[in-house]
């Protein structure tokens, strides 16, 4: 299993018991999988009772039958959620994680889907998890613990029908992060990426065409960024083990990855670190402390702000960052000893930090009316993000 090879613990989610909505079959089956080898309880949750019982009777075949059950369950339906909960709470005694994997694809162009084809996708990929959330997080904050992941998608045209109210689930795990705030209730969003489920390549089947390329030619386009089924799994399972630093975020199944393991992919990905010669060291480690400063006095100049507003600010940059200043600032301050010290680099996810002055970039133009004043705000931001861009060349 790839979840082996990343130096995990196998009990690292021993005792806990975790909900997989649509676990009878392709990502979630393999993150059910993953969740297992790290000693986790599941339940799958699948609409399917065929397919359920043929994950639930693979499953107990690998992992022994008392940490697997099957619950046959329509996530839009409020009674089968209730049903969900009580069969899970009676087997297992509580639920500590909930992944809202459970989806329906409706494609299309917006205008084309009937809109008994939009209530539809409506009831699985928005109200499922509003009521997961309704019936499982109440248990979470009474014990104050827990983890509740949002699963979204974001594309282009003739997905309407389905991402935006996978969108939709973005906006719910950012409301839920809000209300859980000062608890040990965690909220976050998972992508998959482009996974070659069965699913997905109907929908691709479906796709390509109005894009006017073949199948074969859309995946090869999107080559750079396809996981295999069991390599989002695993990313949706490890989200629940770190997922005390994806609070709030929204994250895709490498990012998850990554967290295991930082170099996971970039071999395949053409991204393996650049030799650091003596004088290249000696440059990011000035651009690295220089990055560092900045961010540093930014996050103490947010706390002058309004309650309000600074934690609108604090969210904005964990969300658009990647995770809370406070980490990015130790992961800086890390690199620049490992700098000085000539040994081996850790390369921090820097694209998103440069991302998120890309971000404040776009927030000025919208905010900032006086031409000169706005010309003025850019140049900083652009300055900040072109440092941390050099960096990012000096290493990799």
């Amino acid at each position: 299993m790839i979840i082996s090879q990343l130096g995990l613990k196998q009990d690292a989610l021993r005792g806990e018991t975790i909900i997989v909505t649509g676990a009878g079959g392709g990502i979630g089956y393999e993150a059910a999988r993953a969740l297992l080898w790290l000693g986790a309880n599941v339940v799958i949750a699948e609409i399917n009772q065929q397919n359920g019982r043929r994950a639930e009777e693979r499953l107990e075949k690998e992992f022994g039958r008392d940490r697997v059950l099957f619950v046959e369950a329509d996530v839009g339906d409020e009674e089968s959620v209730k049903n969900l909960y009580n069969h899970s709470v009676l087997a297992f005694g509580q639920v500590d994680a909930v992944i809202n994997n459970a989806t329906i694809p409706v494609l299309g162009k917006v205008v084309d889907i009937p809109i008994a084809e939009w209530d539809r996708s409506y009831r699985v990929n928005l109200r499922g998890p509003v009521l997961m959330a309704k019936y499982f997080i109440p248990d979470m904050l009474e014990r104050d613990h827990g983890v509740f992941a949002c699963v979204s998608s974001t594309g282009t045209a003739f997905l309407g029908g389905y991402e935006t109210f996978k969108a939709a689930q973005v906006h719910l795990a950012n409301t839920l992060d809000a209300e859980l705030e000062g608890t040990h209730v965690i909220a976050y969003t998972i992508g998959p990426g482009l996974v070659p489920t069965e699913t997905a390549s109907k929908a691709v089947g479906q796709l390509a065409p109005q894009m006017g390329m073949t199948v074969e030619q859309f995946f090869e386009m999107n080559k750079g960024a396809v996981l295999s089924v069991e390599e989002a799994g695993a990313g949706f399972a490890l989200s629940v083990v770190f997922a005390e630093k994806f609070r709030g975020q929204e994250i895709s199944s490498i990012q998850a990855l990554k967290a295991a393991d930082i170099n996971f992919g970039t071999h395949e990905a053409g991204m393996e670190p650049v030799e650091v010669n003596a004088e290249k060291r000696k440059q990011a480690e000035a651009l690295c402390e220089a990055v560092r400063v900045t961010l540093k006095e930014q996050s103490e100049g947010w706390r002058s702000r309004s309650l309000f507003e600074r934690q609108w600010v604090i969210r904005d940059f964990k969300k658009t960052a990647g995770m809370p200043v406070e980490e990015w600032l130790t992961m800086l301050e890390r690199l620049s000893d490992e700098l000085r010290e000539e040994g081996a680099l850790s390369h921090p996810p820097l694209e998103k930090l440069a991302g998120y002055y890309e971000h404040l970039a776009e927030l000025a133009k919208g905010y900032e009316k006086d031409a000169a004043k706005l010309d003025e705000n850019l140049r900083h931001v652009y300055g900040w993000r072109d440092e941390v861009k050099e960096l990012e060349q000096l290493l990799w």
